[in-house]
């Protein structure tokens, strides 16, 4: 018997319908807000918020203050005598180790500071000899210098008086001239006085030569002296030019910075985690040791990249130990957020898990280090607290609402 369209409920029109309002149905189920009627107008309230997230929970590694650093050389060299061992706390500056090539750099080194003193001292002898020899050529100056002035001055002087002189007896001729012409005196009392202004003239000529005499040899001889004195000098300065000090004190650092790469040096202070080359062994790519400040620890949580931007500097957060490495829960401080997006490294134990998520790395700062002091790269559980619900917020924003 066949039955009609009409009598088939999900067929035909009868079926669109059903679909209709089970879409509808569905879509109702999800809508966010819900249509209140009032009397006079019609109000959307929104609907109760989901739950705050007040935790983001990450997996870190422990790690000392300023990280693992590894301590080397330069690869191929051997080590001549290691002076810590493991666990040993060392404080910055001190001596780690020493390489086989140490010995040979110190004599070097050792050279070096022999020939600048060896520089410093000819230096020394030289400045005393030259000064000598200056100081020697500036006496010879000074004894030529007043002597022969006081000399002339003292020529300049005769020749003074000599021309006073000249003057008195040319005046006493003129007048006995007069006088031998009135017949008052006799005339060899006339010519004894000719004679005495001829001699007093003849004087004076001789003294102004000497001293023309006296100043040419004055002057020629200040020349001289004083270009000794310049030779001398000169020859000081080229004596101190040609002691090759500052030569000397430049190989002296180069032997010094020499000598200091093959001594190995704490570069801050820390614990001695691991030596890896040991006296008489080559230096490989490990380098020498590791070490790090342990008496401050840190945990590097790896955040999801979709949960650090609830992550602030000064949250607290909660360490823990899942596989029981220590049986407290430590607290911490989120003290950086870092600045790049890296492929996580702490992988889950957990088949299921992330194995390839991307992740920022989170520095906190442990309050309580010594639990954990040797347990550098343990992986742990880290939950930081980023609720901040006690703080209201600085703009709330109203519910939205619909008027007719």
């Amino acid at each position: 018997m066949s039955v009609s369209n009409a009598q088939r409920p999900w067929s035909g029109r009868g079926l669109w319908l059903g679909l209709a309002a089970l879409i509808l149905l569905g879509f109702g189920s999800v809508l966010a807000f819900r249509l209140v009627i009032a009397p006079g107008q019609n109000q959307v309230e929104e609907v109760a918020p989901p739950p705050r997230q007040v935790s983001v929970a990450a997996l870190g590694r422990l790690e000392p203050e300023g990280e693992v650093v590894n301590i080397s050389g330069s690869q191929g060299d051997r080590i001549g005598q290691l002076l810590v061992r493991e666990g040993e706390y060392v404080q910055q500056g001190d001596v780690l180790a020493y390489l086989e090539s140490y010995g040979e750099r110190l004599a070097e080194r050792n050279y070096a500071a022999s020939q600048l003193a060896e520089a410093q001292t000819q230096i020394v002898a030289e400045t005393e000899y030259g000064s000598a020899q200056v100081q020697e050529a500036r006496t010879r100056l000074g004894q030529i210098d007043q002597p022969q002035s006081f000399e002339i001055q003292a020529q300049q002087a005769t020749v003074r008086q000599l021309e006073a002189e000249l003057s008195l007896v040319q005046t006493d001729l003129d007048r006995y001239q007069t006088l031998q012409q009135e017949g008052a005196i006799s005339r060899q009392e006339l010519d004894q006085q000719i004679t005495e202004v001829r001699r007093v003239q003849e004087e004076l000529t001789s003294a102004r030569a000497n001293l023309i005499r006296l100043e040419a040899s004055r002057s020629n001889d200040l020349r001289n002296a004083q270009a000794q004195v310049q030779s001398s000098e000169a020859n000081l300065t080229r004596s101190q030019a040609q002691v090759q000090v500052d030569s000397a004190a430049r190989n002296l650092e180069l032997a010094n910075a020499r000598l200091d790469r093959t001594i190995i040096r704490a570069p801050a202070s820390g614990e001695v985690l691991r030596i890896y080359t040991r006296a008489g062994e080559a230096i490989a790519e490990d380098g020498i040791l590791a070490m790090g400040n342990t008496r401050q620890m840190y945990v590097v949580a790896e955040v999801y990249e979709t949960d650090v931007g609830l992550v602030r500097p000064g949250q607290r957060a909660t360490v823990t130990s899942r596989n029981g490495a220590f049986d407290v829960s430590l607290g911490g401080t989120v003290e950086r957020i870092g600045s790049q997006i890296f492929k996580n490294n702490v992988l889950d134990d957990d088949p299921a898990a992330n194995a390839d998520a991307r992740v920022v790395e989170v520095r906190i700062r442990l309050d309580q280090s010594e639990p954990v002091a040797q347990l550098t790269n343990l992986q742990v559980d880290v939950r930081i607290d980023v609720d901040d619900s006690g703080t209201p917020p600085a703009n709330p924003t109203p519910s939205p609402t619909v008027t007719p």
